[in-house]
């Protein structure tokens, strides 16, 4: 059957979330695997309501097809939302509703790479948006970061040499890392921006989620020359199941990104959009993302201390403000997925590093997830991976 293939799926990866996932249904398994929100926190009795509305007042019309751009209040909504809490300049007609933000990625490449494309990335990144990109055959190179986030300064030498069409960065607690960009870095980045004329996808599903520090402004923000396409989504503060996200960007962006939208599904759902425009206009939505936030934050800090008190000293992690997840820097000589098998015969998972780098290396780290599971949990699953990890440790020394 290869042959009936198309080329492009020589290249592209299968999710090692997506397979994951399949073994951590079984409810022995203890998961800091994958980017899920803590369902216990959805506000099902409000979103419940909102559909009930939404179908009462409104039903023919929520169930019938709509426009591929979104439904226009919910567009007008989201766009006095990114005016007035994110400091984005934005009108209704600068965006684009999608199915989930993870569309809008699949959407970009589509609209933006030739086979051989460069995509800059930051080092690691995202597992999906790797995954999405590589579908239109897309040449990557990762540009240095560090504990502050993507390094500006060496911008200049990549676009020079590789000419990109884009990159791709998440500035607020990075996927994989939990590493957010500084306001003084977001500024950098824009000028370099503006000078080579570099557009910059901005992935921004987490910045709802922070529960420690000083929020810094979206690079979108600063942008005056219509160089920014930002992508948020719903998923992270209310839920992932109702699959919308929202793309802003340049009317030339835009519209490409329509026509392409056009062709893959017509519209996002129209009774997805109507519910998810209720919830948000009956609701106190920001004081539910400060019950989610603080939830997180006891988990980050439940994890946090479990590590401290179990990992060999030899391990280091990151120690983000918010979102969904921390990343752990191995010792030497530690392959982080043979590490995945023996702490799977533990009942206990995570994500292995080489999955957040394009070339697949990265094999010293792994990406925890403390959204997910109970403060309880959290402890017994750290217990049992600080045994895995010290015995890989002195089977490397």
């Amino acid at each position: 059957m290869s042959a009936i293939f198309a080329h492009r799926m020589q290249g592209v990866r299968p999710s090692t979330v997506r397979e994951i996932l399949k073994v951590t249904e079984q409810p022995d398994f203890i998961s800091f695997a994958g980017g899920l929100p803590a369902p216990e926190l959805f506000p099902v009795a409000e979103v419940a309501a909102a559909a009930a509305r939404v179908l009462a007042e409104g039903g023919p019309s929520a169930l019938q097809y709509g426009p591929t751009e979104g439904y226009a209040p919910l567009r007008e909504l989201l766009a006095a939302q990114m005016s007035a809490m994110r400091a984005i300049s934005c009108h209704p007609d600068d965006l684009l509703i999608t199915t989930g933000s993870q569309q809008a990625l699949d959407l970009i490449g589509k609209v933006f790479l030739d086979p051989g494309d460069c995509v800059l990335t930051e080092s690691p990144t995202y597992l999906a948006a790797i995954q999405a990109f590589q579908f239109y055959e897309a040449r990557f190179v990762s540009v240095p970061t560090d504990e502050h986030g993507l390094i500006p300064e060496a911008l200049p030498e990549y676009i020079e040499r590789e000419r990109p069409k884009f990159l791709y960065t998440i500035p607020n607690f990075q996927n994989p890392t939990g590493v957010t960009l500084t306001a003084e870095r977001r500024r950098k980045l824009y000028q370099i921006a503006v000078r080579y004329g570099l557009v910059i996808v901005e992935d921004d599903p987490y910045g709802a989620l922070r529960y420690a520090g000083t929020p810094s402004d979206p690079v979108k923000s600063l942008d005056s020359e219509g160089l920014v396409v930002y992508l948020s989504t719903v998923s992270k503060i209310i839920a992932p199941g109702l699959r919308t996200g929202w793309v802003v960007g340049p009317a030339e962006i835009l519209r490409k990104l329509t026509i392409a939208k056009q062709a893959a599904d017509l519209h996002s759902s129209s009774f997805d959009q109507r519910v998810v425009h209720r919830y948000l206009t009956d609701n106190d939505s920001e004081a539910h993302i400060a019950r989610i936030c603080a939830a997180y934050g006891e988990r980050y800090r439940c994890m946090d201390s479990a590590l401290q008190a179990g990992l060999p000293d030899s391990y280091r992690w990151t120690r983000p403000e918010g979102g969904m997840f921390l990343w752990v820097t191995c010792p030497e000589g530690i392959d982080t997925g043979e590490l995945m098998l023996r702490a799977m015969e533990s009942k206990i998972i995570f994500v292995p590093g080489r999955d957040f780098f394009p070339d697949a290396s990265g094999h010293r780290y792994m990406r925890l997830n403390f959204s997910n599971a109970s403060p309880e949990r959290i402890r017994t699953g750290i217990e049992r991976l600080a045994e895995v990890c010290h015995a890989a440790l002195a089977v490397a020394t």
